[in-house]
């Protein structure tokens, strides 16, 4: 059923001076909004929670029973669009009774519909003059927006996600009936599950412009050559960035270029997703021809990408270039410089050097002094002109070098800017070889955690990388597959697994026993439940029903007797 139309009144007619109201103060309006307003009548002041809500109910009541918009579209757009909410009550002066009051506002001044419904895909009202459409005020005369909206909705796209769509592909939206249905299917047919696919446009909605993306279908077909599910693939995009499919079709042929085996790009993609999914840098690609121009034979310069693939990151890749640069700058020939990177080329790429102007400065030598010191012996150019030899700074890790680089090069994926002073307290607090806290990350992706959300996670509780990976998968099954309850929880409490399993068990046991008889909130955090101290504990989930207490020492012993 259409929306019902409202009062035949035009919109000049009605007076925005109804008793009890304020009268909106004219201000110049975008093209795009032939009506006022209402987020840029006045400026919004925060309102209460009661407010908010009474609020959201006359909204939902209008956008719903008056206009004739469904249910769940209704409460959606009255539920998140919170800047609208508040100017709809900085409108009004009698705040004692807001539902009938703002009933009476929406009655006779309608609003933009637009707004809220932008709003509450996660527009910035600062940005709502770019998609606000000209010459239309009601949701209902963009049959053909509404149309898809609901389309990508039905194939499960979630509606807090949608404003990306209408940033990065508005056109997808003035598809005919049934064709944007057909391209997601189409990507279907590449053998993506559905859930795949709804993650996929999700993050890269400008696949749905056009025809089937053919760089995205090569970068399938070169996963499914080297052995790599497409789900996979996916799990590891974020939506907060921008992918470039020709970037990563290049990163692969790059490899195959220089030799990779499909193994070897199997096991590189899954060490480091990022190779695939950012592709290499410029830089990476200045390494490649800086090394042929020193005089670097093309086969060797092709094992060097092999042997060390370290060089792909952008840091390493700098570094490198650095390193060339350094060479040349205090007169090397190319003769010299190939027999360094050849037979150092592991140590160097592992280096940060300060320039050789810095050099000469503290050890108080010219270019040739210092050109002759490391022509005679070349580790000195790791010993004098490293940055990581400073001592007393806490940026160096003395002991176990491999062990170093190890854990160096596992931060260096996540994020971390080497020798800054985040990468110093994390080489401390991480505790484990480097090679083992991979594995304990690729355990909690593994588990359906999204990879750039489990990032966010060890930065905050770099602690959670310190357990083994046994007892990390022992809280992940529990709470997935006992409790049945959402990994995505884990995203904004971290430490849960900071918390001891015997602890975790009895509290989120507890809790799923009160929740059966409605005894407790359904909808509390984990946090709550966990991190809250045993006296508060014990007030607010035990003592709460009358035979809380009984249960809780049962869960207690039962602990008590699987620890013996």
């Amino acid at each position: 059923m259409l929306p019902k139309p409202l009062s035949q009144k035009t919109p000049s007619s009605i007076s925005l001076k109804v008793r009890c109201f304020r009268a909106s103060e004219p201000i110049p309006l975008p093209s795009s909004s032939p009506l006022s307003s209402v987020l840029s009548s006045r400026s919004p002041k925060r309102v209460s929670r009661l407010l908010r809500s009474e609020a959201q109910h006359a909204l939902m009541d209008y956008m719903h029973s008056t206009r004739g918009y469904t249910f769940s579209d209704a409460e959606y757009i009255s539920e998140n669009s919170p800047r609208f909410i508040e100017s709809l009550v900085s409108m009004i002066d009698d705040k004692d009774d807001v539902l009938r009051s703002l009933e009476r506002f929406l009655r006779y001044n309608p609003i933009n519909e637009f707004e809220p419904f932008f709003e509450s895909l996660g527009i910035d009202p600062s940005e709502l003059y770019l998609f606000l459409p000209h010459g239309m005020f009601f949701l209902a005369d963009d049959h053909v927006l509404l149309q898809n909206f609901h389309a990508l909705c039905n194939y499960g796209v979630p509606r807090n996600r949608m404003g990306k769509f209408f940033k990065e592909a508005k056109e997808i939206f003035g598809y005919a009936s049934g064709v944007l249905l057909s391209k997601l299917e189409a990507y279907e047919n590449l053998g993506l599950r559905k859930s795949t696919v709804v993650k996929l446009v999700v993050c890269c909605p400008l696949l749905l412009v056009g025809d089937v993306n053919f760089e995205f279908v090569s970068v399938l077909d070169w996963l499914k050559r080297i052995g790599i599910e497409s789900d996979w693939m996916v799990n590891y995009l974020s939506c907060s960035r921008t992918y470039s499919w020709k970037r990563m079709l290049d990163a692969m042929l790059f490899l195959h270029k220089v030799g990779y085996s499909e193994e070897q790009m199997h096991n590189l993609f899954r060490e480091n997703p990022k190779l695939l999914l950012e592709g290499f840098g410029r830089k990476v690609y200045l390494v490649f021809g800086r090394l042929l121009k020193v005089g670097v034979e093309m086969n060797v310069v092709y094992s060097y990408f092999v042997e060390y693939p370290n060089i792909l990151l952008n840091k390493c890749a700098n570094d490198m270039l650095r390193v060339i640069d350094f060479l040349g700058a205090i007169g090397m020939g190319k003769d010299d410089i190939t027999h360094i990177l050849s037979k150092y080329m592991h140590l160097l790429i592992t280096r940060s050097l300060k320039g050789h102007k810095t050099v000469c400065q503290e050890l108080k030598v010219g270019k040739a002094d210092l050109y002759q010191i490391i022509k005679d012996d070349p580790l000195k150019l790791i010993s004098l002109a490293s940055k990581q030899e400073q001592k007393g700074n806490g940026k160096v890790d003395s002991h176990d070098p491999r062990n170093y680089l190890e854990k160096t090069t596992f931060l260096l994926k996540l994020g971390y800017i080497e020798n800054s002073e985040e990468m110093a307290k994390a080489l401390k607090m991480f505790r484990g070889r480097g090679d083992q806290l991979q594995e304990r990350f690729d355990c909690l992706v593994e588990a359906g955690l999204d990879y750039n959300s489990v990032i966010e996670m060890i930065k905050r509780a770099p602690m959670i990388l310190s357990q083994n990976k046994a007892v990390i998968q022992k809280k992940i099954d529990f709470l997935k597959n006992v409790l049945d309850y959402p990994l995505e929880g884990l995203v904004g409490f971290p430490t849960y697994f900071c918390h001891d399993l015997d602890k975790i068990v009895e509290r989120l046991s507890m809790y799923a026993w009160l929740k059966e008889r409605n005894a407790v909130n359904p909808t509390l955090t984990l946090s709550t439940i966990i991190a809250s101290n045993d006296k508060r504990f014990v007030k607010y989930f035990v003592n709460v029903h009358p035979q809380g207490s009984a249960i809780w020492k049962g869960l207690k012993r039962l602990s008590n007797k699987d620890k013996n």
